[in-house]
Formats: C-alpha cells, sequence, structure tokens
C-alpha cells in the first residue's frame, strides 16, 4: 500500500513540473523580452502604420490587449514614427499589475468630424481601473487642437487629451502633451498619483486648456514639470486632498488654481494641500483659490509656499465670488474656507498684487501672508491696491505692498469647522 502511495506521489510531481515547464515556454507571437525581465509589446508588430495618415487606433488596442495579459508588461510606441490613433479607453479591468506604456514616437489625435461623432466625446484617450501603472518615454501626445480652438468645431463637446480614472498608484513621467482641445491631463477618483518631469506645451490663448486636473484624487505629488497653457496649468477641483507641487513652471496660462469650488450648489471638500518652489510668468493669476456662490462644504490646510512671479496680473488670490458665465445669481451659503497661508511669495505684477474676496456668510478665517514682496511691472503706472472683504487673518512682516484691509481676529458670524459638510 505505502510502495502504491509513493507511486502516485511520484507520477503527480511529475505532471506538475510539465506543466510549469510548459507554461515557462508560452510566449505571445507579437512579443519579446525585455533585459528587466517583463514582455515588450511593439506596436509595430499589431499592424501599426506610423506614417500620421492611417488609423492606427486597432493596432494599438491588439497590443494593449496582450500587454493586459502579461506581468511587468511594456507597450511601445517607438520613436521616429507619427501614430494617427482615434478615440480609445485603455481599460485594465482585467489586466496583471505594474504595466508601462512607453511613448517615445508622436501620437497625433484625428481633426476629422468622422472620428468623434456629431456630439463628440469627452476624452481622446483614456486610461481606467488600472494598478501600478506607468506613461514614460520621450515622445508626444498631440491633441491638434487648434481647429476646436477656432470657430469651426469639429464636434459640440471638446474631449481631454490624456484622462485617467478610477486607478492606484499611477505615474507619467518624461512625456509631453501639446495642444489638446480641452484639458491636458486629468485624473478623477484616483489614489496614489505621481507626475515629474513632463511638459505641457499650449498657446496663451487656446481655451479652457488646463494643464494638469485633479478630481476627487487624493495622494499626489507632482514635481518639476513644465506647464504652458491658455487656462489653469495645475487645477484642483472638490474631494482631493493630500496633494504636493513642488518645483513647477508655470506660464503662460491662469496660474495654479484650487477650484471653481461648489458650482450649482454642489459640496466641495478639499484639504492638506501644498504647493510651493514654484515659478509663475505671464499669467491671469499667481496662486487662486475660486468658488462659486450656493456652494457648501470645506477648503481647509493649504499652504501657497516660496512663489516667484513675474508679469502676473494678480498674485495672490481668493475669489467667493467666482463666475465664469455672463450673469450669476447672489447666494448666500458659499464653500467655507479657513487655514490659508501665503508665504514668501515675491516678484511682479501687472494689475492688482492682492484680492482677497470672501463671503459675507462665511468669511476667510486663519488666512496668513508672511514675507510677502510685490512690485509692480512699471513704476508709475496705476495700479490697484491690496483689496480684502470679509477676510480675517495675519500679517507677518515684510509684506509689500502694504496690505491694510486684512482684518485680525474672527469675524462676528464666526462659522465652526463641523459646520461645513465634509467628513474629517
Amino acid at each position: 500500500m505505502t510502495h502504491l502511495l509513493m507511486k502516485m506521489i511520484e507520477f503527480s510531481l511529475k505532471n506538475l513540473t510539465f506543466v510549469l515547464l510548459t507554461a515557462s515556454f508560452i510566449r505571445f507571437p507579437n512579443a519579446a523580452n525585455s533585459q528587466s525581465g517583463g514582455s515588450i509589446f511593439n506596436v509595430l508588430n499589431y499592424g501599426a502604420k506610423g506614417d500620421g495618415l492611417s488609423d492606427d487606433k486597432k493596432a494599438f488596442e491588439a497590443a494593449w490587449a496582450d500587454a493586459c495579459k502579461a506581468t511587468t508588461s511594456t507597450m511601445v510606441v517607438p520613436s521616429g514614427y507619427r501614430f494617427l490613433v482615434g478615440p480609445t479607453s485603455f481599460s485594465g479591468s482585467n489586466c496583471q499589475r505594474n504595466i508601462s506604456f512607453q511613448v517615445d514616437g508622436t501620437i497625433l489625435a484625428p481633426t476629422s468630424s468622422n472620428a468623434w461623432g456629431s456630439s463628440g466625446l469627452e476624452q481622446w484617450i483614456e486610461f481606467t481601473q488600472l494598478l501600478g501603472f506607468t506613461i514614460k518615454g520621450k515622445g508626444t501626445f498631440d491633441g491638434r487642437g487648434s481647429v476646436w480652438w477656432t470657430n469651426r468645431q469639429v464636434a459640440k463637446t471638446k474631449p481631454m487629451a490624456l484622462r485617467f480614472s478610477s486607478s492606484y498608484k499611477v505615474t507619467v513621467t518624461g512625456i509631453t502633451i501639446q495642444n489638446s482641445p480641452q484639458f491636458h491631463l486629468t485624473f478623477e477618483d484616483c489614489d496614489g498619483v505621481l507626475v515629474h518631469h513632463f511638459s505641457i506645451s499650449s498657446p496663451g490663448d487656446s481655451p479652457n486648456t488646463d494643464g494638469i486636473h485633479l478630481h476627487n484624487t487624493k495622494n499626489v505629488i507632482i514635481h518639476h514639470t513644465n506647464l504652458s497653457c491658455g487656462d489653469d496649468c495645475i487645477s484642483i477641483q472638490t474631494g482631493c486632498k493630500n496633494v504636493l507641487v513642488h518645483n513647477v513652471n508655470c506660464g503662460p496660462g491662469h496660474g495654479i488654481s484650487i477650484g471653481s469650488l461648489g458650482i450649482d450648489g454642489t459640496t466641495a471638500c478639499v484639504s492638506n494641500i501644498t504647493v510651493r518652489d514654484i515659478n509663475i510668468h505671464d499669467t491671469m493669476t499667481g496662486v487662486r483659490i475660486k468658488t462659486w456662490q450656493g456652494g457648501d462644504g470645506l477648503l481647509e490646510g493649504v499652504v501657497f509656499s516660496n512663489i516667484q512671479v513675474s508679469e502676473v496680473e494678480y498674485p495672490i488670490m481668493i475669489d467667493q465670488y467666482y463666475c465664469d458665465h455672463s450673469r450669476c445669481k447672489n447666494d448666500t451659503s458659499a464653500v467655507s474656507i479657513a487655514n490659508i497661508m501665503f508665504e514668501n511669495i515675491q516678484g511682479t505684477y501687472t494689475v492688482q498684487p492682492v484680492h482677497l474676496s470672501c463671503s459675507d456668510s462665511k468669511p476667510c478665517m486663519d488666512l496668513k501672508l508672511t514675507d510677502i514682496q510685490l512690485k509692480p511691472k512699471q513704476e508709475g503706472y496705476h495700479m490697484h491696491k491690496p483689496f480684502c472683504w470679509k477676510a480675517f487673518g495675519k500679517l507677518n512682516a515684510p509684506i509689500i505692498p502694504e496690505v491694510d484691509c486684512l482684518q485680525e481676529g474672527n469675524p462676528l458670524n464666526s462659522w465652526g469647522y463641523n459646520d461645513a459638510q465634509c467628513a474629517a
């Protein structure tokens, strides 16, 4: 009986060895091996032409389908080619972890209305439900947005260029995104985002072309990036927390903004935002907070530190009466704003150095201005003096020019942090 049992075990082990050896020799027919041990999936091996004229969307999707199945794989878009790729969604719902997207060539968005349909799409290229994903390389995503910015509309909806949604641990590095029809790089419902050594390039007059747009995204680090666009270089929206931005060059554009928050009476919750070591030039605003009347919620724990501005219209701004329409109704409710620090902000302005316009019903509380040294671009020109309304906080010298409109202490109608509809 013992001898029979030993034979059965020996047979099972031999079969297991055969299965493992067979599995180790399984290969994707279009894949190569990288030095790091992962598989490489080059879009050229899937029929991509790279001539800038043929739509290579299907080749990209086929390469992605195979890369998705392999552990630690890399999908490669090689240099020396221009790939026309129609609107595409790369889903990671059935993918392995730690996929890389190596872009060294140029990826072009279509400009024909046939590619977008009459109503259009929200994004050109979407990455969704990914875990441990990296876009890297020296290549370019070219949204070719000029046809969308002029009077000739390709479709009703202008698409974002790259959009990440519902993803965890995402890295974007090395690449350039240029001339997006609308936002360039968007993160929605993501956790663990790293963007570094990365560039965005669009004309300063290109409409609504935010650089990096964050919505309901947490644990974000953005550093060593060059952002030139026609709207906010970085916009931080509701649901964002634990965001660090440093060593960024911004301009032209509208500066670095938190908001707009509270549109259409919505509740906005934003906390623990640090923006430091920034160079901002030739922009409408420098560092800005903007909220709509009628909103609710809380913005707290914000630091703007070591900001160098050059020829910026409004270097420091809080605007709780934000409105991008021709007319907006007055409303007493507002997103609460507290514990905001502006520290070591220096350089030149062209309209007004400080503008703090806070809500009548929810005055801004615990504002701190420290070492502010702002001078007009040209001495002798008429400039607006610093403006404050319902803004309460503390000044720490030096403050140039004098900001004598900031009120000390707390307002009579001070509100409590628990008043805001935001979870701790």
